[in-house]
């Protein structure tokens, strides 16, 4: 994506998800459980980090879109005395111990990040870069779609609307179309996200496109990645309330500890 697109779509972001952040209250839930501070990989807009920190627990958000992290630092001077710290690097999933010291009582990886790296080599790196910032006892949390079949098999050429968003506090009206196609061999989907704009009557105002590139991958896999990569799998939820897993969730939310 380019820095144009990027921007724009930095632009929008908080807005065109306001709806869909179940996951906050849970993140913060678990960043408050151990205490100490929290790395969170791939933070975008800060949305998460935010949160945390404004509950009292310090937090590092690292990015690889300047774009996303301009809209991130902005969050930083809503912040009051009673927060913990927030900072955020400018750094990609996995060379992020490049640019960042210490060591964390929590590493969190929210909104699918980990589905951006594209080969298993690239998050195995992720994975053990991860080990090396976590305290002892510390845990990394990280949440992933679940393969959606029928998504799979979805007709490359057509855009389906996936959901219609208002933001609660600001009003814009988005409408959200996806048009994807699926490399069964890599397991690797091309989506193209379009997000609609409308004005107070309806018009569309904007239509952003926003190409991206996601590796599917399952429950098995995923579990291998993280055993072969140093860890033990505490807990697997299928939502952020905590619910198991089970073969009708939309969400895989993994909680990992290191293998001492």
């Amino acid at each position: 994506m380019n820095e144009n697109a990027d921007r724009i779509y930095a632009e929008i972001y908080d807005s065109a998800n306001s709806a869909f952040r179940a996951d906050i209250p849970f993140y913060v839930e678990e960043a408050q459980r151990p205490g100490g501070s929290v790395l969170e990989l791939r933070c975008r807009t800060g949305l998460v980090a935010a949160a945390i920190a404004r509950s009292g627990v310090d937090v590092v958000g690292i990015d690889s879109s300047a774009p996303m992290l301009e809209a991130a630092r902005r969050k930083m001077g809503q912040l009051d005395e009673t927060s913990g710290s927030l900072d955020f690097v400018e750094a990609g999933l996995t060379d992020f111990s490049r640019v960042l010291d210490g060591k964390f009582n929590l590493a969190i990886c929210p909104d699918s990040g980990f589905l951006s790296l594209l080969t298993v080599e690239d998050q195995t790196l992720l994975l053990r870069n991860v080990i090396r910032h976590l305290a002892p006892g510390g845990r990394f949390i990280f949440d992933i779609e679940a393969p959606d079949l029928d998504l799979l098999a979805q007709d490359a050429d057509v855009a389906y609307q996936v959901r219609d968003v208002t933001d609660p506090d600001m009003g814009a009206r988005f409408v959200f179309w996806e048009q994807s196609g699926y490399d069964h061999f890599d397991q690797i989907a091309e989506v193209r996200t379009i997000v609609e704009e409308l004005d107070g009557e309806g018009v569309v105002c904007r239509r952003i496109y926003r190409d991206s590139k996601v590796r599917y991958a399952n429950r098995w896999e995923v579990y291998h990645l993280l055993k072969l990569s140093g860890f033990e799998v505490l807990n697997l939820f299928g939502s952020f309330d905590r619910a198991p897993f089970e073969s009708d969730s939309a969400v895989m939310t993994w909680v990992a500890g290191a293998r001492s």
